[in-house]
């Protein structure tokens, strides 16, 4: 298991990697935002030597509020070719993964029409997905895509497309925790997890490890025994690092004492980039 954290978006990446390091994290969890970190602005291969001169391995996060799905066709456009520029920006660095919101805003227009245009841009994005050697995931997020079902709706119809779990977004605007229910029909699709504690509701305040209502013991013992072992960011937003260092080690003692992963179940995810001629040959805050 790889710990890591997210690059604040108004922040260079730079400054970013070398506290990470000095953590002692795994990777970051790179996100291409504006101001600090948007796609047209960043240099790929300076990024790429700062990730080997620091030891860090790298995960591609994208916008959450990228409208993929909306009703205007020039912006739905728009937004995918924004997420393209992510993807080649991502395989000249080198990640593994990048990840991808679904969008369920789209007013006066009935869910049917909410998940055509959402495949329609995820099937587009996994065309280059393939090219790159970037392989394209979908994160849980609050509201109309996080549960099991919600999400097959998508990932029924894209079976190249990963799950990228968010355990935190799986405590907000539902009944009960939808963790176990996603990992029990979709733990062989799983590429990336994000881990940090909130209170339920609607709020999502990324909080420290021990900090909300979210039974991590819990959640890592069922992720753990689905047999995945590959990467875990810590979403912890605070200004403070010490509250991420803290969260580091409570992941670091549950994972060790968690009930050893079933065989024949998640395969590990791999770091290392695919074999693509346009992948580059390196290894990766918000929603």
């Amino acid at each position: 298991m790889l710990i890591g954290a997210m690059n604040h978006p108004g922040r260079e990446p730079r400054t970013e990697m070398e506290w990470m390091a000095k953590l002692g994290l795994d990777f970051i969890d790179l996100t291409l935002e504006p101001p600090g970190a948007a796609s047209w602005n960043v240099r790929p291969q300076e990024i790429r030597k700062l990730l080997g001169d620091h030891g860090l391995e790298v995960v591609g996060h994208t916008a959450y509020y990228l409208p993929i799905g909306s009703a205007f066709e020039s912006v739905r456009r728009a937004a995918c070719d924004e997420l393209k520029r992510c993807l080649e920006v991502f395989a000249a660095i080198g990640a593994r993964w990048m990840n991808v919101h679904p969008d369920g805003h789209v007013p006066f227009h009935d869910h049917t029409y909410c998940i055509r245009r959402n495949i329609e841009t995820l099937a587009e994005l996994l065309d280059l997905s393939e090219q790159c050697g970037v392989g394209l995931m979908l994160e849980n997020v609050p509201g109309k895509f996080n549960s099991a079902a919600q999400l097959g709706e998508l990932l029924e119809a894209l079976p190249a497309l990963g799950l990228h779990l968010d355990i935190g977004h799986c405590n907000l605007l539902t009944a009960e925790n939808t963790t176990g229910e996603i990992l029990s029909r979709y733990a062989g699709r799983l590429r990336h997890v994000h881990l940090h504690d909130n209170k339920g509701g609607s709020a999502d305040l990324h909080l420290p490890l021990g900090t909300g209502t979210l039974d991590v013991a819990h959640h890592i013992a069922v992720l753990r025994a689905t047999g995945y072992d590959s990467t875990i960011t810590l979403e912890v937003f605070a200004e403070d690092r010490h509250y991420l260092a803290h969260s580091r080690d409570v992941l670091r003692e549950l994972w060790e004492r968690a009930p050893a992963p079933r065989t024949g179940t998640c395969e590990p995810v791999p770091m290392t980039p695919c074999c693509s001629p346009t992948a580059a040959k390196g290894i990766a805050q918000s929603h």
